[in-house]
Parts: C-alpha cells; structure tokens; sequence
C-alpha cells in the first residue's frame, strides 16, 4: 500500500488565454516564470498553479462563487482563482454582476502575499469587498499526475479561461519572477534554441494549444476534448530510459527519452 504521505497532492494550473492585442487577433497565453531557488520547475516557464490548500475547501465557497460543484471540484477551481490571483493579480471575479476591471484589481494588490501566506484570506476578501468567484469560466483542459518515482508529487488539473479583458498582469517578484504574454508556438520554438526552459507537461500543452488560431477557438477545443488522465511512467530500454504517457491522451507522442523530458 502507498504510504499516504506519497500520495500526490490536489494542485490546479490555470492556462489563461487571450487574443493578442496587436490586431492579428492571433492566441496568446500567459505564462510566468519560476524563480530560481525553487524546489519544482526552478527557472522554467509555466502555467499560473499551486497546490490545493485547506481553505479552498471552505463550504462557505458555495454561496461566494459560482457553479454546482462538489466540496473536491469547487476546491479545484478556488485553488486555481486563487493561484492566478497571487502569481499574476488577475480576480476571476464578478462585483454586482459585473467583471472587475484594472482599477478594481489595482485596490487588492496589496493583498496578494498576505493570500499566498494564509489562502482562506481570500475567503475574507471576498466576502468583505462582494465579490463572487466565476468558476464556471474555467474549462477542464488537462490532468497530469507526478510519476511515482519523483519525491515531489502533484495531481494537478488543468482549466483553460479567457483572461479578463480589463485587467492587467504584475507578476508577483517571488514564485513568479516574470511573465510574458505569448504565442504558444513562439514559446515552443525558443525552448529549441536553448532559450526558455519548459517542463514536460507544459511543453506538450503548449502544443495542444499551438493547434488553435485564437482564444475561442482555443475554449472551443478544450470543452469538445476528452480529459485523459496522463501519470506518465519509465521504461528501460538498452540505450537508456524512456517517459511513456498514454496515447489516448491526444498529445500526438506517446514516449520521450529521459533526458529530453526538462529543458
């Protein structure tokens, strides 16, 4: 039996996605880079996301934010409001029905390290300044869990969403020590040259995400897919050790040796 403090933890990554604003209306897709002294991903490229926390399961979620979710699902989605607000300022939040904008963002700022410190501060947020989580804009994408042989392990969820139209990306200077707004093939391409450093699952995301022309097209594809669970495994093979995931995942590759697997 797996001991339960190997058992991966609840986590949700949030790919935010926008047409660009350069008027080719192309897909673009945030992403923010990890700080250097991190345990996980140091330096790489990546999705807004983070673990689950205690709070994010809170039942007074039910009447602050929207959607008919169980406890473990709504917690998903809290957790990933609540990542993309910490690493990047965006509120996938509503005041009175209507979508916050820049400057109603800018007066929350302040509360952003307070929240990655004690997350159920986001609860108090919420209910103090009347805001309602809009869960029902993130689209299931993706479902990766931690190889068993990593010491560090995550079953993370994916949602894909549009980012709010009115509000503007500061990236938080600790976890997340830039950010970029970027065309998913661009990103692709400069981790080919040795200029940006990806992880696996979000490489092959990424391409997912090449696939689509703009951000509804992007939604569109993301809610006709299947997600397939991906808890990618190793094999040994005579010149060396390969990465399989399961083909049903949709991923157009199926094995990737180990050593091409970070970077």
């Amino acid at each position: 039996m797996t001991p339960a403090t190997d058992l991966p933890k609840p986590a949700s990554t949030v790919v935010l996605v926008r047409d660009a604003p350069d008027g080719t209306g192309k897909l673009e897709v945030l992403m923010v880079r990890r700080s250097a002294g991190m345990a996980f991903g140091a330096s790489a490229w990546v999705f807004p996301g983070g673990k689950v926390a205690s709070s994010d399961a809170d039942p007074a979620w039910d009447d602050l934010s929207d959607g008919n979710y169980d406890h473990y699902e709504r917690s998903l989605r809290i957790a990933a409001a609540r990542e993309v607000f910490e690493e990047s300022g965006l509120l996938l939040a509503t005041r009175d029905g209507r979508e916050l904008d820049a400057d109603a963002c800018a007066g929350f700022d302040a509360m952003r390290s307070a929240v990655e410190a004690d997350p159920s501060l986001l609860l108090k947020l919420a209910r103090d300044a009347g805001l309602r989580l809009t869960l029902d804009r993130l689209i299931p994408f993706a479902h990766w869990i931690t190889p068993t042989f990593e010491p560090r392990r995550f079953d993370t969820h994916f949602y894909l969403v549009h980012a709010p139209a009115d509000q503007v990306v500061s990236h938080d200077g600790r976890e997340a020590v830039d950010h970029q707004w970027v065309a998913p093939q661009d990103l692709l391409d400069r981790r080919k040259q040795g200029d940006a450093k990806l992880m696996f699952p979000t490489r092959l995301n990424l391409e997912v995400l090449a696939r689509s022309e703009n951000a509804s097209s992007a939604a569109a594809a993301a809610r006709a897919s299947k997600v397939v669970t991906v808890e990618p495994r190793v094999e040994e093979r005579a010149d060396g050790k390969v990465l399989i995931i399961p083909a049903e995942a949709g991923y157009g590759l199926t094995e990737e040796r180990m050593k091409e697997v970070m970077g």
